[in-house]
């Protein structure tokens, strides 16, 4: 949150530079620790750097593009993220099984930081800065948001932070709910590999141009159909893991899992940014961001002592998709009016 309030305030290209080189230091600085307490530390570090990419990157995209290719334009953009979840495990898992656990942070730091300077440099000196400051002035000369865009954005945030929250919490213990659950009748050395694999079906849909799909199907119905529809998707998704069984049916749910996601990313940031004036963009995407990913990181430890302690993966499974299909059904009537 931070780093979008700084980011209306200072130029964008420094933010992301900072996004880009502080997560090659971060990743440097995890590979030579030394203990636990290390390893947490610049762990954490190498997640604050983080912050600074996207509330930089995203309102500049939008402000570079029409309003009628916005939805395309950033699909494209998180091919590009969503890509990296899938191929960054096949990159890494070689490095790792020859060099050891460090040698994946350290060596993938490398390339990391050498992008984060070049894309720097032409920001700042081959034509860049003024890319950047045409879209600031076209933003500037938009008109205000449609009236009650603050009900609408605050409807939207409790989406991301409860809905959210419960969905990513599931996220979070789907490998172990693979391993422990679906596959509890194999050895371990079998079932924790697979499962860690499986996941990267999740990712597919974002590789092969789901953001891209979304965009597009924004452009043409608008952000609020499609972002009410994938919102209730995602609780009978969650339903739906509850009464799978590990096969090909199973691997469907998390192809349309993944597939949902994909669609719903590029459409909610241009939601946002028809709801939000431009001088204040940059602080509600940093709001937005840390709504939609980290509040996972409340609700998780949560569940995992819940199910660890009270409940069962079932249950805990059971009480999420019904917060997330609720949360998403109630919130809805707060956002439907709004007009792209």
């Amino acid at each position: 949150m931070p780093s979008g309030w700084m980011a209306d305030r200072i130029s964008p290209a420094v933010m992301i530079a900072i996004g880009t080189v502080g997560v090659a230091v971060g990743g440097m600085l995890v590979g030579v620790s030394h203990t636990f307490i290390m390893l947490i530390v610049f762990l954490v570090v190498m997640g604050l750097m983080t912050g600074g990419y996207h509330p930089s990157s995203t309102p500049l995209i939008l402000a570079s593009v029409e309003p009628k290719q916005r939805g395309r334009a950033l699909g494209l953009h998180l091919l590009g993220g969503n890509s990296s979840f899938f191929v960054a495990p096949l990159v890494a898992g070689p490095i790792l099984a020859a060099w050891g656990w460090r040698a994946p942070f350290l060596v993938l730091a490398v390339p990391t930081a050498i992008f984060g300077l070049i894309f720097y440099i032409y920001l700042t000196r081959h034509g860049g800065m003024a890319h950047v400051a045409r879209a600031r002035q076209r933003a500037a000369e938009e008109k205000p948001p449609q009236p009650g865009y603050k009900r609408r954005l605050i409807a939207y945030l409790v989406m991301m932070v409860l809905g959210g929250g419960a969905g990513m919490s599931v996220n979070a213990f789907l490998t172990l709910y693979m391993s422990d659950v679906l596959m509890k009748d194999l050895p371990k050395a079998v079932s924790e590999p697979r499962a860690a694999m499986l996941m990267s079906l999740m990712y597919l849909p974002g590789v092969f141009g789901g953001t891209i799909l979304g965009g597009w199907i924004s452009d043409r119905i608008g952000t609020v159909k499609v972002i009410i529809t994938t919102s209730i998707i995602s609780g009978l998704i969650i339903f739906g893991i509850r009464s799978a069984t590990m096969g090909f049916g199973f691997y469907v749910i998390l192809f349309i899992m993944g597939l949902n996601m994909a669609i719903r990313m590029p459409v909610t940031e241009v939601f946002i940014m028809g709801q939000t004036p431009a001088k204040n963009r940059s602080t509600i995407y940093g709001v937005y961001y840390f709504t939609m990913q980290y509040t996972g990181a409340i609700f998780a430890p949560i569940m995992g002592w819940l199910i660890q302690n009270k409940y069962t993966f079932d249950q805990m499974f059971l009480f999420s998709a019904i917060a997330v299909t609720a949360i998403s059904v109630g919130t809805s009537f707060f956002i439907w009016d709004a007009k792209d």
